[in-house]
């Protein structure tokens, strides 16, 4: 399957795409302008600077939205103010980058060096009382978080390592036991942003590779959509339906003139659907 372009290079470094009715459309990130885009139903795109980097959000139960901002977090109230909690982390050399919503409304997202330098990252856990926890120290570019559809699983990439792990997660212990999930084979691409269908299947970003991956809950390669752009950066489902997979793309490390569809959103229909995504509860 070969995914259709549905924007022109709006984006310089594509990231964190999400769905919610509640913005009646798709929202992701342009992470190193600090910007978030709304792409709305009639492929109208707005954009909106939040931080020197805005790295993942997602809805808030009372609306509006939490941002992963460059070291911390801001929240965006139904009325569109925007208020910067308190810095998570002082070292201005390692930056906010992906997350995802737990079961409980708690809103995790892991860092990583500006410098991708081994180990500089962590996973923080914001709670729904604002209150920040460190879920995972030791990652080096923490991506693509996202749960099972029965909530029991998290799905998790710590890009270099070239595998999609998975932790057992409840709301009394958190995430726990990290183990691998699948191996993206060499010269496949690096696994980034991650998404879950109705089903129970994984949908794998391919940071370098062109593609997106779908892995059965049992690990198993049953489906790859092809993109025109090289650096694959996220995915997710999104229309009325949730049947129709965004997938968005990168500009970083790109000549001019090469991969000159790189930094557009791509959209397919795979012929599954997935799941509303969870709230924010703070």
């Amino acid at each position: 399957m070969r995914a259709d372009q549905l924007t022109d290079p709006i984006t310089f470094h594509g990231e964190g795409p999400v769905w919610s009715p509640a913005w009646e459309g798709l929202r992701l990130v342009d992470l190193f302008a600090g910007d978030v885009l709304t792409l709305a139903e009639d492929g109208t795109v707005s954009r909106r600077h939040v931080d020197a980097i805005a790295a993942a959000l997602r809805p808030r139960a009372a609306g509006g939205a939490v941002i992963a901002t460059e070291r911390g977090f801001t929240l965006e109230d139904a009325d569109g103010t925007l208020r910067a909690l308190p810095p998570v982390w002082q070292d201005e050399s390692v930056r906010m980058n992906d997350g995802g919503c737990a079961p409980d409304g708690s809103f995790y997202c892991g860092s990583m060096g500006y410098d991708q330098r081994t180990g500089a990252g962590s996973l923080y856990r914001l709670a729904a009382d604002l209150s920040v926890t460190v879920a995972l120290s030791g990652v080096t570019i923490s991506n693509g978080l996202e749960w099972s559809p029965d909530g029991s699983l998290a799905y998790y990439n710590d890009t270099p390592t070239g595998q999609v792990g998975v932790f057992d997660w409840s709301p009394e212990t958190g995430l726990t036991g990290l183990r691998p999930f699948v191996t993206i084979p060499e010269k496949t691409g690096y696994p980034d942003g991650l998404t879950v269908d109705s089903d129970g299947g994984v949908w794998v970003a391919l940071y370098a590779g062109g593609a997106v991956h779908r892995y059965t809950a049992a690990g198993v390669l049953d489906t790859v959509i092809e993109v025109d752009a090289d650096r694959v950066t996220a995915c997710t489902f999104g229309g009325e339906s949730l049947d129709r997979l965004y997938i968005t793309t990168s500009r970083e490390g790109v000549a001019d003139g090469e991969d000159i569809l790189a930094g557009s959103i791509f959209t397919a229909v795979p012929g599954v659907t997935g799941r509303p995504v969870t709230p924010f509860a703070g």
